[in-house]
């Protein structure tokens, strides 16, 4: 697929300058401080020195007085609680945290994730009747809730409360709970919106410390967990999210709980130089594989463990669930790519929507992501579960997939969720209504530009800048992640030095240098097509990552090539940049 590059307009040259000679630092790295909202020295000093004391008072979140105020009731009356979660990463960990924490406090909980399968995202009737009959007066909700409305007011039929903690889009009527943490709700006024589920839960807990005496250190024992959930959530990795995923990702190198380093040592790797992007795709997916393929709880029974032999069965098993999970992946993205490559209607449309009720709904997540990558524009991938239509959206880059779908709520039961991601459900007999109200809906709000992906690149650099300084305090931007990504370089008239070679079947492995710079290495994935273009002595551009290549304990830093213009190619003004 044709990618187009994207520089960035350039930075206001007066701030870069002041900031550069401020911070005494290259100007290309005080354009991307600039980029990022920093203009003087108090908010890069904000910036590259993350600090536990930057984090908000939970107190100022909507909500957060009654919901403290209603737990330590509980507690004082001896009342049963149960911690309730979506069955996501986010959903898991959120009750790992929570459960964690206040079972340390009080012994009369439990804790209880919906089955994907039998009832469904969110809040359901199934678990509201368990908690009734089981003696639980309180739940507590979490990465969940915020638009379960009629299951709230059925809950205070039974006289069970409700502390909802939650990050999604509210709707137009906030359920009747005792409390919805939620700062995305219109009148709540805490300063970062951008939160994930489980880190309201670690605000809820935050706050319960705070009030009851407890040591911040009971409470930041479970920034791990934290830091899974915000890289694995894809939520902004910015403010308060950023301090969170900054010590978290520490603890994860350092102490992670027993449950996250079974994972490390299970996925075969060890603690010390983990990444966000080792979480992503490394742990993420393992705890996902519980909920996808079998029950959530054990991905929650794992995280809490502690016992090392617990935690090892309980690992090995979810490995297992993963690996099977692939399986499922790999074998309906075959599927829906034969059934998109053999209809040219299709082909042809500006969204993508494919059905077939016979697919894994614990994987459809996966397959509409792979189906968006290929083809690039919004995507839904359907099947049938307990006699309704299940589907899990992605969009493209700009695009604003829950307005999507909310101009064809009529058709639907029910949907939830984000500008990029979304789940629905609707009756199996509107399937191809919505098939077709959705295309009408895409094609009448999307631009052409968004249907061709980019690669956002944030400044030009010669190579002979990327010395030991310069790389130091760029590695200091991390953690990267949504509005916060690893910056992105082009670089013109490199050459390649030595021989480019073959890894794999499609990844380049080579060294390039450009006139006055030594050489760097550097891996180019998918980007096998231009071997044989890459010559000694005939120039090229490339546009590129900067990270450190660990191996055999031996570092160097490498250049993670997002893109090549080769000779043969229009330079890349005239046909991609803007």
């Amino acid at each position: 697929m044709n990618k187009r590059w994207a520089v960035r307009d350039n930075a206001d040259e007066d701030l870069v300058r002041k900031l550069s000679a401020e911070l005494n630092i290259d100007t290309v790295l005080s354009s991307l401080l600039v980029h990022r909202g920093i203009s003087d020295y108090d908010g890069a000093k904000y910036f590259f020195r993350p600090d536990q004391r930057h984090l908000h008072d939970p107190f100022l979140m909507k909500d957060m007085e009654e919901a403290i105020i209603r737990i330590e009731t509980a507690i004082a009356a001896g009342e049963k609680i149960l911690v309730y979660g979506d069955y996501d990463v986010d959903g898991t960990t959120a009750v790992a945290t929570v459960y964690s924490f206040f079972s340390k406090q009080y012994k009369s909980m439990e804790y209880y994730i919906p089955d994907r399968y039998k009832e469904g995202y969110g809040i359901s009737t199934q678990g509201i009747d368990y908690a009734a009959q089981n003696g639980f007066s309180l739940i507590i909700a979490l990465d969940c809730g915020i638009k379960s409305v009629d299951k709230i007011d059925y809950a205070n039929t039974l006289g069970v409360d409700f502390i909802i903690c939650d990050h999604h889009l509210p709707g137009a009527q906030l359920p009747a709970a005792v409390a919805v943490l939620d700062p995305k709700r219109a009148d709540c006024e805490y300063p970062y919106k951008e939160l994930s589920g489980c880190g309201i839960g670690f605000k809820l807990i935050q706050a319960y410390a705070e009030k009851n005496g407890i040591q911040f250190e009971a409470v930041a024992k479970y920034l791990d967990l934290a830091c899974i959930s915000i890289a694995c959530d894809i939520v902004h990795i910015t403010g308060e999210n950023r301090v969170l995923a900054h010590f978290g990702l520490q603890q994860i190198n350092t102490a992670p709980c027993i449950g996250v380093k079974t994972l490390i040592e299970i996925a075969g790797k060890t603690p010390g130089n983990l990444t966000i992007s080792d979480v992503v795709f490394m742990i993420g997916p393992r705890i996902n594989a519980a909920g996808r393929i079998d029950d959530a709880k054990h991905a929650v029974e794992l995280l809490i463990a502690q016992d090392e032999n617990v935690a090892k069965a309980k690992g090995l098993m979810i490995n297992t669930r993963n690996t099977e999970r692939k399986g499922h992946d790999l074998n309906i993205t075959d599927e829906a790519l034969g059934m998109i490559d053999n209809d040219e209607v299709l082909i042809g449309k500006k969204s993508t929507v494919v059905f077939n009720k016979d697919w894994h709904k614990g994987v459809i997540g996966i397959v509409a992501s792979r189906l968006t990558e290929k083809y690039y524009r919004p995507t839904i991938v359907l099947t049938q579960s307990n006699g309704h239509v299940a589907g899990s959206a992605r969009s493209v880059l700009g695009y604003d997939l829950y307005e999507a779908l909310c101009e064809c709520k009529d058709l639907l039961i029910q949907f939830g969720g984000h500008k990029y991601a979304a789940g629905l459900t609707m009756h199996p007999e509107n399937v191809e209504a919505f098939k077709d109200r959705f295309e009408e809906v895409v094609s009448a709000t999307i631009l052409p530009e968004q249907l061709i992906q980019q690669i956002q690149i944030d400044a030009e650099l010669r190579l002979s800048q990327i010395e030991p300084k310069f790389f130091r305090i760029l590695n200091q931007f991390a953690p990267f992640g949504p509005e916060n990504m690893a910056p992105v370089f082009i670089t013109k008239n490199v050459y390649v030095s030595g021989n480019a070679g073959l890894v794999g079947q499609a990844h380049i492995k080579m060294a390039v240098m450009q006139e006055g710079s030594q050489a760097f290495d550097c891996i180019a994935f998918n980007h096998g097509e231009y071997l044989p273009q890459l010559k000694p002595g005939v120039p090229f551009d490339i546009c590129y990552s900067i990270e450190e290549n660990i191996w055999r304990e031996r570092r160097t830093i490498q250049l993670n090539i997002k893109g090549i213009i080769s000779p043969s190619q229009p330079s890349p003004e005239g046909r991609t940049l803007k």
